[in-house]
This record gives C-alpha cells, sequence and structure tokens, in this order.
C-alpha cells in the first residue's frame, strides 16, 4: 500500500474473546477456552497485546439474527432447547439427528446457545472493522468453528461463525471473499455453505480425509453449479512436514488469489498439524505457522488493500502449540518487532521466562517449550519422506487444474 502506514493500534484489532470462554464443553473436553487464555497471556508477557487494540463483539441479538439468516430455524430452536440446564426429552430426542448426541464429540451443555452466539459475534465484529475501513486487519481467535452446517453441529463446532461472516461480508458490502483454512481437518461446513457461490473462494489445506475426520476435501471437490472452479481442496498425507506442507500451501493460495481476485480474505487458524497435536497425523513443526500468516498477509497487501480478518479454530496440545502458533500469527498480522528476532535466532528465541502466569491446571509431564520455534534438528526424521513429498505435489497438481 502507499503513503505512510497508520499506527498499529488503528491497523490491526483484537476481538474480545472474554464472552466466548462460556463455548466449553467439559473440563476433560479437547476444545477447551484454556487456549484462548494461554495465547492471551504469553502476548501480555511479550508486551504485545495492547488494550487500546481490544474491540467489544457485535451484540447477542444481532449476531443471533445473522445465526437465524444462514441455519435452519428448527435446528436453531432444538439448540437454545438443549442449552437448558434441564433439557426436556422431546429435546434431548432431537439432540442426534442435530449431531449434539451427550456422547458424540459436540456433546449440548448449559448455555450452549448463548455460548455459540456470543463466538459469531466476535467473528461478525471482526468483519465490520475491516470492511468499515477502521482496521485493515483483525483477529478473532475463539472463532473459526468451521464444521457446522446449516442444520446440524459436527466436529466441536455449533453455529458456523465463518460462513456468518462471510455471509455478513456478502449481503452488506457485496465483496468477493477467499477464505483459507489452515486447520488440519478439512474445512467442510464452510465449503459446503458456498458450495455453488461463484463470489466466495473456499481453499483448505489439510490432512487427507481417507484417513481424518471429517473424511472429506478431496481434489474432486471442486465447487458446483456457478461456484464451479471456487472450491479447491489440498489434501496432504499422514506424516507430512514442514517444507511439502508449505510448498504446496504457497503454490496453492497464490494460484488461487491470483486467479479469483478477492477484495477481502477470511482466514481460519487452526493449529493442530503440528506434531504433537494428539488428534491428527501430520507431522509439522512450529515453522509452518510463523510462514503461513506471513504469505497470507503479502497476498492481502498484493490483493485487498490489506484487508484481512482471521479466525482461530482447531488445535489440541494446549500448552505447548497452540499459544505460540496462535500468537505468531497475532504478531504477524501487526508486523510486529518481535518478529525480526524471532526470525533472526535459533529457534526462534526464548519464549518469556514467566510465561505461563495463569493457574489453570495441566494434566501432561511433558515440558513446556522455552523457544519460539521447534528445534528440529532433534526429532527423529520421518521415513517415506521423499514419497510422501511427492504424492502431495500430485494431488495438489490435481487439485489446481480446475482453478482458472
Amino acid at each position: 500500500m502507499k503513503g505512510r502506514r497508520p499506527p498499529l493500534a488503528s491497523r490491526t484489532k483484537w476481538i474480545n474473546n472474554s464472552a466466548s470462554g462460556r463455548y466449553r464443553f467439559s473440563d476433560d473436553h479437547p476444545f477447551h477456552p484454556v487456549r484462548l487464555e494461554l495465547t492471551e497471556n504469553l502476548l501480555r508477557e511479550c508486551g504485545a497485546l495492547d488494550g487500546l487494540q481490544m474491540v467489544r463483539p457485535f451484540s447477542l441479538e444481532h449476531a443471533e439474527q445473522v445465526i437465524r439468516d444462514i441455519h435452519r430455524s428448527d435446528y436453531v430452536a432444538n439448540v437454545a432447547a438443549l442449552s437448558t440446564g434441564n433439557p426436556s426429552l422431546d429435546a434431548i430426542k432431537q439432540a442426534a439427528q442435530c449431531g449434539l448426541e451427550g456422547s458424540g464429540d459436540t456433546p449440548y451443555f448449559a448455555g450452549m446457545h448463548e455460548a455459540s452466539v456470543a463466538v459469531t459475534a466476535g467473528s461478525l465484529a471482526a468483519a465490520e472493522e475491516v470492511m468499515s475501513g477502521r482496521a485493515e486487519h483483525a483477529l478473532h481467535l475463539a472463532g473459526g468453528l468451521h464444521h457446522a452446517f446449516p442444520d446440524r453441529a459436527s466436529g466441536f463446532c455449533v453455529y458456523n461463525d465463518a460462513a456468518a461472516a462471510i455471509s455478513y461480508i456478502r449481503e452488506k458490502y457485496h465483496a468477493r471473499v477467499l477464505y483459507i483454512d489452515t486447520d488440519v481437518h478439512h474445512g467442510d461446513g464452510v465449503q459446503w455453505f458456498y458450495y455453488t457461490d461463484p463470489d466466495v473462494f473456499t481453499l483448505s489445506i489439510h490432512e487427507t480425509g481417507k484417513f481424518l475426520f471429517p473424511g472429506s476435501g478431496f481434489p474432486h471437490e471442486r465447487g458446483d453449479s456457478t461456484g464451479y472452479g471456487a472450491c479447491l481442496n489440498v489434501s496432504m498425507e499422514p506424516y507430512t512436514e514442514d517444507e511439502s506442507w508449505l510448498d504446496c500451501f504457497r503454490q496453492a493460495v497464490e494460484h488461487a488469489a491470483r486467479v479469483f481476485r478477492p477484495d477481502i480474505i477470511v482466514s481460519q487458524h487452526g493449529c493442530d498439524a503440528h506434531a504433537f497435536d494428539p488428534l491428527a497425523h501430520i507431522h509439522c513443526s512450529m515453522k509452518i505457522y510463523r510462514e503461513m500468516p506471513r504469505i497470507i498477509h503479502q497476498l492481502a497487501e498484493r490483493y485487498t488493500q490489506g484487508k484481512w480478518m482471521a479466525l482461530g479454530g482447531g488445535g489440541y496440545d494446549h500448552w505447548r502449540v497452540v499459544p505460540r502458533a496462535w500468537s505468531l500469527l497475532w504478531l504477524e498480522m501487526n508486523d510486529h518487532p518481535l518478529l525480526a528476532r524471532i526470525d533472526s535466532e535459533p529457534n526462534g528465541g526464548h519464549l518469556p521466562e514467566q510465561w505461563p502466569t495463569i493457574t489453570a491446571s495441566r494434566k501432561s509431564d511433558d515440558p513446556l517449550p522455552t523457544t519460539w520455534l521447534d528445534d528440529v534438528a532433534s526429532w527423529t526424521p520421518m521415513p517415506r519422506r521423499a514419497e510422501i513429498t511427492a504424492k502431495n505435489q500430485t494431488m495438489l497438481e490435481l487439485s489446481l487444474q480446475h482453478v482458472g
């Protein structure tokens, strides 16, 4: 962009996550809000989170209206009925068909409707901050619930806040949206919301659905009707490492942006493709969580006049991976001076000695990281590296055939 940049506080906004802390299935559920608390704690210890950058979410009433515009009314009614402290037998009987079985991945809980609306309210605020011009970038880490469908919950996601934000952008600003999903699980919900829409391009890089939930996201999923060619899936082999992941990601997003010419980028930053994550089989390090935001930032500068809103998502190594990954995202969105040290020092340099300072209980005995990036030289090399890399490239080339 031309001219002198305005101060950081006016360029990048942090959406207050406090209300979204109620989005909590149970103390033992892998999708736990302690991830948000640890990330904010790390950024504050680094002096990288300014109170002037904080923005309030939308009102719950406004967010609920957008939710009702994209989700089926009977589904929203069932979610609300299951959210009471003592749901009726009729509501419980409907739980299974809504994807909210008490014994499933996405069990209903007291206050679920209100908590899910609060998540959506934050993502809508991020969209408005960027599209209104009050900020170039906005981050809502509690968002990114990309598996929810119009009529059912799935994969820890009740309402699809990413789809709500995109629909809000389309309805109010008529902008073309490039949605980039970096979660290790396919961004299926967002894809199917916009599968026939030529003005929303959905791109997802993820572990192949042959082995991982939700079992979709293959190269032949290309969009339909007028939306054909506005859907790109980069399906990666188990045990993929940094170089192959980043090479495929860079080729895919640059091709998509060049062909689609978006007005805004909406990105989802699940950080569960890390080797430490317990719910997937990808063997990447913290390097990809330094580089992917940088690549997206560069695309925003080239194609959208800087307009970029980012969301959180998955990530289930709460202490060792998520806080570092999401902090690196925020630092990149701010062009923070700390990045120069991270990029130049061995393993990114040291984390603050006093971090973490919160008192949340930790169930693992694995030592906490002391550096921003991982010492991959100490990791056991993956077998079949050349074969995995070749297969990933072949799948990428197959996926790109229909784009542009």
